[in-house]
């Protein structure tokens, strides 16, 4: 009888030992619990991993999981989530859960939940993505006069926008994380530019407020560090026809929507209708993200009409080394990259584009960019960009580093990590 008791009451003590690595107050607020696992395949350090869950999987195990109210924990500490739209229908298709992870290191997760209400708690933000517009002004002819900037989630662009109009704030679209921020031009440019950032806190929301383009002056978070002119930039879409580019510039109408701005994964999604080319019309969707802690941005691209071929590159400045990944390392994922003084400022800067060697048709080039030529699978394509600014918190400064770092990005590409519902 004695060693029954003395049996219980370890278990009990088990039990309240494990029910205080969760705050009791939160405990009671997501009362119904899911154990996840998360295994790192490499055997190295790990940070700001974002582990995707998609939402019916967790449903067929918990019928009853809100997405609109859950939290994480791991060893007693609280992670970062957030609940995540993929096709723009302002509902959660998946959910992230943000953590740092030890080399070959299996996590055990506790994701807790309330089955009704919208009880989403605040974390630090660190990715944005914005879209402003002026209001309250009027068109005369291709220009934009009066008015002030307010963010939309949503716009289709007025055909009296072009270049220059001092419609959008900074010209279109912008996203960041805590490393660095872009934009793209949402005109007949249609490039990608960069932001430099000198510090990890959000700055978009204050870009181009104080004078249209005083971005391009550096100040105490950073400054547009890029000149695009009529290139790829970095990593920007065309198609390769008859031996030249073809950006997405003539189309018959587009549309841009921030799907996502959250305090660890920010997604961008532009239309493009009736994208004209050589070889006639395409309806193109490119949805632009980034997460936490991350240079990378992922664009993935979905096209009607089974073109043979979608192509991305970098635009070529003078005083940049060209590096290419090693094509017989036997990754999936590969690379071509610039590094040098290219940056406005004349300081070092990295640009990369980042594809699969399963989508490689050629690699490419002009006198304004070197261009990669990607086949799509049952018309849709994912490749990556990013830019490494020397004068960023913890920069990149050497081509070497530079190189390292893409060499070890593209492993861990190829090796996510694994995330399982128990």
């Amino acid at each position: 009888m004695k060693k029954v008791i003395w049996l219980l009451g370890i278990l009990l003590v088990m039990s309240c030992q494990k029910s205080e690595k969760i705050p009791a107050d939160l405990a009671r607020l997501y009362p119904l619990s899911i154990n996840i696992k998360v295994e790192n395949p490499m055997d190295v350090q790990r940070k700001d991993v974002l582990a995707e869950l998609a939402i019916p999987d967790l449903r067929a195990k918990h019928s009853d999981f809100n997405p609109n109210a859950f939290v994480a924990f791991s060893d007693g500490t609280e992670l970062p989530v957030q609940a995540i739209d993929l096709n723009g229908d302002d509902e959660p298709d998946e959910i992230g859960i943000l953590m740092d992870m030890a080399p070959s290191e299996t996590k055990s997760v506790d994701v807790r939940y309330a089955k009704t209400g919208d009880l989403m708690r605040e974390y630090t933000k660190r990715t944005q993505a914005e879209l402003s517009v002026k209001v309250g002004g009027k068109w005369k002819g291709r220009k934009y006069i009066g008015g002030h900037f307010e963010n939309v989630k949503f716009l289709r662009v007025p055909p009296e926008h072009t270049d220059h109009s001092f419609y959008i704030r900074y010209e279109g679209p912008g996203w960041e994380s805590d490393k660095v921020g872009y934009r793209f031009y949402l005109d007949w440019r249609n490039a990608i530019d960069i932001f430099g950032k000198k510090t990890h806190e959000m700055v978009l929301q204050n870009v181009g407020q104080d004078g249209f383009d005083s971005y391009h002056e550096m100040s105490d978070w950073g400054a547009d560090i890029f000149k695009v002119g009529n290139s790829l930039g970095v990593g920007s879409i065309a198609m390769w026809e008859n031996g030249k580019l073809t950006m997405v510039a003539e189309t018959d109408s587009l549309t841009s929507q921030i799907v996502d701005n959250g305090p660890v994964y920010s997604r961008i999604r532009t239309n493009y209708f009736g994208w004209k080319t050589d070889k006639g019309k395409y309806d193109l969707t490119s949805d632009l993200s980034i997460s936490a802690g991350k240079r990378l941005t992922c664009n993935t691209l979905t096209v009607s009409g089974n073109p043979d071929n979608l192509a991305t590159g970098l635009v070529k400045h003078e005083n940049t080394q060209y590096l290419q990944s090693n094509s017989d390392n036997g990754s999936n994922w590969q690379y071509i990259a610039l590094w040098g003084k290219q940056s406005l400022m004349e300081d070092s800067l990295g640009i990369a584009v980042l594809y699969k060697k399963e989508n490689l048709i050629g690699l490419q080039e002009d006198n304004t960019n070197y261009i990669v030529v990607l086949k799509p699978a049952d018309g849709k394509l994912v490749y990556g960009l990013l830019a490494a600014w020397e004068k960023e918190p913890e920069g990149i400064r050497t081509m070497g580093a530079f190189r390292e770092y893409l060499d070890g990005l593209v492993k861990k590409l190829d090796h996510p990590v694994k995330v399982s519902i128990l």
